[in-house]
């Protein structure tokens, strides 16, 4: 099978690609055995969790997917040595082998946050995109194998050709990169972080004299505050006069394929109000630049990635023309996406979910990943950073801080005084 435009950016844009999902429950750890029967019993079906990665040698010819049979439940779920928090920080950047399927379920036995165990997906994202291992998650819980959504997306809007201009100029402008004296002298690091839900909730309301904020609104104004706290405004560290921009996933999938597995995806670049005076302040330039988001992302599946996928036909050259611009951290500085645990409350063999944590992949030096999960009333943000040591301890922090921030606000009445 060939691969996907998509699938194919994945692998060839340079960075380790290994994403995660993590589902933690309350309860005694079940036995592995029983683990492994479940996988076998609702993963065997899906080819795509039986996909190996062919990639013929040297540099010509072009990778695909084989599906040389089912894959092994032995082989590929197993009992984690280490805390959820260490399993992230040791897979974040080391791909998986080729030869087998690229992914691993991992019991995790002291999972911690709130919960006696956990079940920790990884994979390479060029196999599963956040949506996929949402879904393939889910169909592990008890009940039904089928994971039915109870609000699906729209149909993407038909557009036309000069969106598709705008897009294209907005996607190949030069942005910012953060500030840093060296890409050799980056490490990788991974921060785990509980939100309580009070906090988010509050958070939720502002700004007070607006329709409020969705997740996605505020984890994109958090990042900008919180980069303005560690950096201080732009206008000291900036080298040129446009703005730093986060990459914002957007799920592409439709009524008609809801659980399609795969990168179902694309990424839109979105403008970060660094210097923008603030918390509130921020919040509201993070919503006026996402509302475009939807139709931006529709230009992208009705238009960009079909010429895309028509043209590379005649040679791997252009998709290794559209990856080299996503290589430098002056493309993205962050990346930015709000996972929410598809259905309602879920078991796993009869205990219960307690909250999930994903695991964003690490990019470029000189770059932050932000993953922000929900599972019900649980929230929890995982930072992966490509800077300098424990970084993603301090962003996380500062991220909270802006949530903190908008929490304590006091929200006046909107209701105009007789």
């Amino acid at each position: 099978m060939r691969l996907s435009c998509a699938d194919e950016m994945l692998l060839l844009n340079g960075c380790p690609g290994v994403v995660g999902l993590a589902a933690v429950f309350s309860g005694e750890q079940p036995d592995v055995g029983r683990v492994r029967a479940r996988v076998a019993e609702r993963w065997t079906g899906l080819e795509r969790m039986s996909c190996v990665l062919d990639r013929p040698p040297g540099k010509g010819g072009t990778a695909r997917w084989v599906v040389p049979g089912p894959f092994d439940p032995a082989a590929h779920v197993a009992v984690a040595r280490n805390k959820l928090d260490d399993l992230w920080a040791q897979s974040v950047d080391r791909p998986l082998l080729d030869g087998v399927p690229p992914w691993r379920l991992f019991v995790v036995p002291d999972a911690a946050h709130g919960g006696g165990f956990a079940l920790a997906l990884v994979a390479q994202h060029v196999l599963l995109d956040g949506r996929s291992l949402a879904t393939v998650m889910r169909s592990l819980m008890d009940g039904p194998a089928a994971v039915r959504d109870s609000v699906r997306p729209a149909p993407l809007p038909r557009t036309g050709l000069r969106a598709a201009a705008r897009e294209l100029r907005v996607m190949t402008a030069a942005g910012q990169a953060l500030p840093m004296r060296s890409a050799q002298e980056t490490y990788s690091s991974v921060a785990v972080t509980e939100l309580p839900a009070h906090m988010v909730r509050a958070a939720r309301r502002q700004p007070a004299d607006g329709r409020g904020a969705t997740l996605n609104e505020l984890l994109v104004a958090a990042v900008a505050g919180a980069l303005r706290a560690r950096y201080g405004p732009m206008r000291r560290w900036r080298q040129r006069d446009e703005p730093a921009y986060t990459a914002v996933p957007c799920d592409l999938r439709t009524r008609v394929n809801p659980g399609e597995l795969g990168n179902t995806l694309t990424v839109v670049r979105v403008p970060l109000p660094v210097d923008v005076d603030g918390p509130v302040a921020r919040l509201r330039a993070c919503q006026a630049a996402m509302a475009a988001v939807p139709d931006r992302a529709a230009v992208h599946a009705t238009v960009l990635f079909p010429a895309a996928e028509a043209v590379r036909r005649t040679g791997p050259w252009v998709t290794l023309l559209l990856t080299n611009r996503g290589r430098r951290s002056c493309f993205a500085a962050t990346a930015t996406t709000a996972m929410k645990w598809p259905g309602g409350s879920s078991t796993f063999q009869d205990r219960p979910l307690v909250r999930t944590v994903g695991l964003p992949p690490l990019q470029h030096p000189g770059t932050v990943s932000f993953a922000l999960a929900q599972a019900g009333d649980a929230y929890t943000l995982t930072v992966v950073c490509n800077l300098r040591p424990d970084d993603a301890r301090r962003i996380a922090d500062a991220v909270v801080t802006e949530f903190e921030t908008w929490a304590r606000m006091v929200t006046p009445s909107v209701r105009a005084k007789p």
